[in-house]
């Protein structure tokens, strides 16, 4: 599960920040992406676990991000491209199916009812209600699809600025209050990073309802994390596993289908990691946005 794990609570509350010779905030201001420069280095010869400590972050998944970074360039170098490659394509191109497949049914059954003669007024309203939804819901799943190629590609433009986090959340639904940190700024793309916290606000909300949602923001010496904490009922490790991962679990007993995959991707472009955290009482999904140098803070 990319950038995802399921915790207890003891160690989800372990944030320290342990201090290193420089600032890892650098690689922000540089053409350097934060995980690449945390990969070289652990491969310059530095612990995994100082380069984690240094940058407030998991020692394994700087392990996983080496271990990935290592097994790219085995393929690039031995022109051996990924196996799995072809079957995560075809397993996208599944999911996007899936995802347009009930607005244009619903689509086409009202147009018809539209086109039948002597339709009443009531009913031709209501016909077009549903069509506008059907198409708004058809230009949101080929806008994610275009922000997922784009991601992939490498072509997303990241427009950085101190962005209040506590105005995106009142965009939300419900338009809650950020509960703790809501002074805090992150240094994101305002666009993107309403986004993201979109899609996880409704990712807690998912069935079995939740008891509250709500909306914390905090700081370490590299990271600004915006946590959306949902109480009672948790999330499974099972279906946030395919949140991360939608490809194989596009079918209708679930309602798992894009899941959490462009909100990674946005993530990612940012330099930063989407992830979750959990226990019997309480589920944290949280994006880590990297924050800007000391001169970057200033201006």
């Amino acid at each position: 599960m990319p950038d995802a794990r399921i915790l207890g609570r003891a160690e989800f509350a372990r944030q320290t920040s342990a201090g290193g010779s420089g600032d890892p905030r650098v690689a922000v201001t540089s053409d350097v992406d934060p995980r690449v420069a945390m990969v070289l280095e652990v491969l310059s010869g530095r612990e995994a676990e100082s380069v984690a400590a240094e940058w407030d972050i998991e020692a394994q998944v700087v392990h996983r991000w080496v271990r990935d970074f290592l097994v790219a360039g085995t393929a690039a170098v031995t022109n051996r491209p990924d196996p799995d490659e072809a079957r995560q394509r075809d397993r996208f191109l599944a999911t996007f199916a899936h995802e347009l497949r009930t607005p244009v049914t619903v689509a086409k059954g009202w147009a018809m009812e539209l086109a039948e003669e002597g339709l009443p007024p009531e009913d031709a309203a209501r016909a077009i209600d549903v069509l506008t939804d059907s198409l708004d819901r058809l230009s949101t799943s080929i806008y994610d699809v275009e922000l997922a190629a784009c991601v992939s590609l490498g072509r997303v433009r990241v427009n950085r600025e101190h962005v209040a986090v506590g105005a995106l959340a009142r965009d939300l639904p419900g338009s809650p209050a950020v509960r703790t940190g809501a002074s805090l700024l992150a240094y994101a793309d305002p666009a993107l990073l309403s986004r993201i916290l979109r899609d996880l606000w409704l990712t807690a909300h998912r069935d079995p309802a939740p008891s509250s949602v709500a909306v914390d923001v905090i700081e370490t010496s590299a990271w600004t994390e915006v946590r959306v904490v949902r109480e009672g009922t948790p999330i499974s490790p099972a279906v946030l596993k395919a949140l991360f991962d939608p490809f194989g679990a596009n079918d209708d007993t679930t309602g798992v289908t894009m899941g959490l995959y462009i909100a990674r991707a946005l993530t990612v472009a940012h330099g930063g990691l989407l992830g979750a955290e959990g226990d019997d009482d309480t589920t944290v999904l949280y994006t880590r946005i990297p924050r800007p140098s000391t001169d970057q803070e200033e201006s």
